[in-house]
């Protein structure tokens, strides 16, 4: 969290930062290190050593239990090291108007989103009832931001595991809410409205018909989601978790909607340590209707798995090569990556 962010919360509740003796501090670092303390040392910022001298220089004990009531189950906050920033001027820039080096500035938000206040929890073992939480923040970020004026798109993403990226194992995910689409959702926008177009019908709904008739990468499903390994995929255990009902975002959930999430996506995080018996590191995203202000009846609400252990806990896939040059390759078959998640989803 923000340094500045973290004096305005103690100000809102009148602590003040004054000294107090070495064997208070080291009893207040001692219970960070177990996870039940404030939102300043267990937020997301790179400044885990700054958070520890402060608490040492001398924040008073009481400010423990203040900090569980301020942060009991998730918790939002904007990003320090933001991307993007919401009052950037549109500006472009075509370098000799040949249109050929063209730049343009991006506005929007990058936000941060802890899961839960301890550090040794994840998706995988939180529970369905936090992450059922945690989905419910989705949802109103989501929201939130996507009712902005100037934000096209709002991609909730997690990347976990410094195999990917992640420089701090506490819980969390971010959103980046932008002005424009971004190049991947584009593409799966204009798929599925070709489509559309073509058959009338919604792209990922008979995906969905095919795949389950066909049961050979399927990994798991419920009520309301399908998980499975899709007939594309380029990574090693790559999941794609797909609506059964066609909608479009979050949003349009339904109550138990919600909660079929939150155990599917337990279900998949969990089956994902059980393969090489060690916290399984992935980027996982989802993927909502386009927050442009235009209907989308094409649009079918889906989230991405991609992780990169291929043999082993250390052993991972490198696009390199032929594969930068030319086009992935597929390691192992779809059919036999979901065969393995579907035994070890199923041992649970």
């Amino acid at each position: 969290m923000k340094g500045h962010l973290h004096r305005k919360m103690l100000r809102g509740c009148q602590l003040e930062t004054h000294g107090r003796p070495s064997s208070q501090a080291e009893c207040f670092d001692q219970r960070v290190g177990v996870g039940v303390a404030s939102p300043h040392h267990a937020a997301l910022a790179r400044r885990s050593r700054v958070a520890t001298k402060r608490v040492r220089a001398g924040l008073r004990p009481e400010l423990l239990s203040v900090s569980w009531k301020l942060y009991p189950s998730t918790f939002v906050f904007e990003n320090d090291f933001t991307a993007l920033k919401p009052n950037t001027a549109r500006d472009r820039l075509d370098i000799e108007s040949m249109g050929l080096l063209v730049a343009e500035a991006e506005p929007g938000t990058c936000r941060v989103i802890c899961f839960s206040p301890r550090h040794d929890l994840t998706l995988a073992t939180i529970g369905v009832d936090g992450i059922e939480l945690v989905v419910r923040t989705w949802i109103e970020q989501f929201r939130e931001l996507g009712n902005l004026e100037n934000i096209s798109h709002v991609q909730i993403f997690e990347n976990r595991g410094a195999m990917m990226g992640a420089s701090n194992p506490h819980p969390h995910c971010q959103i980046w809410a932008t002005a424009s689409i971004p190049e991947a959702p584009k593409k799966e926008l204009i798929a599925q409205h070709a489509y559309k177009k073509a058959h009338g019908r919604c792209l990922l709904c008979d995906y969905v018909v095919l795949e389950e008739k066909q049961h050979v990468r399927l990994m798991h499903s419920n009520e309301g989601f399908v998980a499975l390994v899709p007939f594309w995929a380029v990574w090693p255990f790559e999941t794609l978790v797909c609506s059964r009902r066609h909608i479009g975002n979050m949003v349009q959930f339904a109550r138990d909607e919600v909660r079929s999430l939150a155990a599917m996506l337990q279900r998949v995080t969990s089956t994902y340590d059980k393969v090489f018996g060690v916290p399984f590191p992935y980027s996982m995203g989802f993927h909502q209707s386009p927050t442009d202000g235009s209907d989308h009846p094409e649009w079918h609400f889906h989230a991405h798995f991609y992780p990169p252990l291929l043999r082993s806990a250390t052993i991972r896939k490198f696009m390199v090569g032929f594969e930068m040059l030319g086009s992935p390759q597929r390691d192992i078959t779809a059919e036999s990556a979901a065969e393995r998640l579907r035994e070890l989803a199923g041992g649970q």
